[in-house]
């Protein structure tokens, strides 16, 4: 498998890009530290608007501090339970202020966005971690019956998890009609780079394919940023369980240093060759959005 960059443009006022979708024309993107969801066109990659999830004086392209952030990670497309089409936006969950997430209505422009206490979900999750993991999602996905979200566990190769949650029952718990989900727990091998382990950024599923982002860092804390050394592309089969990956770089065979947050599928060239929509966080308030293909050996 091969994962090459076709190109690279910076998102100008979107600060710390952590994930991504795509709904129609409209490419929408989080930033772990904005306090709204922005809009690209889905063509020319250019901003077309936001919404706002939650005042905070650190508005538009300005950074909400560390401490401060609600650290979204996470984003799906989904349905609500009473029919509505939107996005679910998911805290990282690695500090109590950061166990928040919204609804956002997509079929509803002028709706506003509905905040949701994601303390319950993350309670059900945190005692499958490991011995001194600290609970810390950066993606998640859905099928028709599924929630998946991912954890990242920095530094250490034990610890790069799947919870999959029944989708229906996950939704009605959020919403206080129902009692706790069943948690089910996949674990993977994820590759490495100069002895450090990737932990897991991005995924999404199309097709009954599930692709995913694994990033690099030097570091083995979940909170504080570490040298970024690379990242990767995977497709995960959920029956093995078992994950492929290559290392994003580009067509001259440089490997790609970025920080790959977030990624979804653009088109599907055929059935071995797809191109998506990734983009990245430089960790210094910086986004790009990263066109590349995949292609299978």
């Amino acid at each position: 498998m091969t994962a090459t960059i076709l190109s690279e443009v910076t998102i100008p006022g979107l600060p710390s890009a952590s994930g991504v979708e795509i709904i129609g024309p409209t490419v929408y993107v989080i930033g772990d530290d904005s306090a709204a969801l922005h809009c690209l066109d889905a063509v020319t990659l250019a901003p077309t608007g936001r919404r706002q999830l939650f005042d905070h004086p650190a508005d538009g392209p300005f950074r909400i501090p560390k401490p401060d952030k609600p650290d979204l990670e996470c984003m799906a497309a989904l349905r609500w339970p009473d029919g509505r089409a939107g996005l679910l936006l998911l805290g990282s969950g690695s500090r109590p202020n950061r166990q928040r997430g919204w609804f956002v209505p997509t079929d509803a422009p002028e709706a506003a966005p509905e905040p949701l206490d994601l303390a319950p979900l993350y309670a059900l999750l945190a005692p499958h971690l490991p011995a001194a993991a600290v609970l810390n999602l950066e993606a998640a996905a859905t099928s028709e019956t599924e929630l998946l979200l991912f954890q990242r566990t920095v530094g250490r190769a034990d610890a790069a998890l799947l919870f999959r949650l029944p989708l229906a029952a996950t939704l009605a718990f959020l919403s206080g009609a129902a009692g706790a989900p069943a948690v089910r727990i996949l674990q993977f091998e994820l590759p490495a780079i100069a002895g450090c382990p990737a932990g897991f950024s991005g995924a999404t599923l199309v097709d009954d394919l599930l692709f995913v982002t694994a990033s690099v860092e030097n570091t083995a804390d979940a909170v504080l940023d570490g040298d970024v050394l690379g990242s990767f592309i995977g497709l995960v089969n959920l029956d093995a369980p078992r994950a492929a990956f290559a290392r994003l770089a580009w067509h001259d065979g440089r490997a790609y240093l970025g920080k790959v947050e977030g990624l979804a599928v653009r088109r599907a060239v055929d059935e071995r060759h797809w191109e998506l929509l990734l983009v990245t966080d430089d960790d210094a308030g910086g986004s790009t959005a990263v066109v590349a293909e995949i292609e299978l050996d």
